[in-house]
C-alpha cells in the first residue's frame, strides 16, 4: 500500500501544472513539436525560434504547449526560452509613440511578425520591441502572447 502512494505521489510530482498563462518563446532555430512527451512520439509540425507558446503542463524534461491557432503539442522543455515574445495575430498592427490610438506611428507589421513583450501599458495596450530596436506601444487586441 505504501508504495503504490509512493509511486502516485511520484507521478503527480512529475506532472506538475504550469502557472495561469505562462508564456515561453521557442529558443532555437526550428524546434518539433510532438504529439506525445517523447521523440518517440508522432512528429506534428516544426516551430521557428521566437514564436510564443502557452505552456499548460510540464512533465519531465517536456512542456505541452499551446500555439495561436490553439493547438495543443509536446515540446522538449530545452528549446524553450524565458524570454517572452509576442506575435501579431492580426492582419497587421503598428507600434506607435505612445499608447495612443493618436499618437505617432513608428513601424507597420505584418501577421506573424514576432516582437519582445517589455512592460503592460495602458489598458488595451502593450509595450514592445521590434528586432530592429523600434521599441512603443501596439493594441493588445492585435498580437497573441498575452
Amino acid at each position: 500500500m505504501c508504495r503504490r502512494l509512493l509511486a502516485a505521489f511520484s507521478l503527480a510530482l512529475l506532472a506538475v501544472p504550469a502557472a495561469a498563462l505562462d508564456y515561453r518563446s521557442v529558443a532555437v532555430p526550428a524546434a518539433i513539436l510532438y504529439d506525445a512527451p517523447s521523440q518517440a512520439g508522432k512528429k506534428l509540425y516544426l516551430m521557428r525560434e521566437l514564436t510564443p507558446v502557452e505552456v499548460v503542463v510540464r512533465v519531465g524534461p517536456w512542456t505541452k504547449v499551446r500555439d495561436l491557432e490553439g493547438t495543443l503539442a509536446w515540446i522538449e522543455g530545452r528549446n524553450l526560452a524565458e524570454r517572452r515574445t509576442l506575435v501579431v495575430s492580426a492582419t497587421s498592427a503598428e507600434i506607435r509613440q505612445s499608447a495612443n490610438a493618436s499618437a505617432s506611428v513608428l513601424a507597420e507589421l505584418a501577421k506573424g511578425v514576432a516582437v519582445d513583450y517589455l512592460e503592460p501599458g495602458e489598458p488595451g495596450w502593450v509595450k514592445v520591441r521590434h528586432r530592429d530596436g523600434v521599441t512603443g506601444y501596439v493594441r493588445t487586441i492585435q498580437v497573441w502572447g498575452l
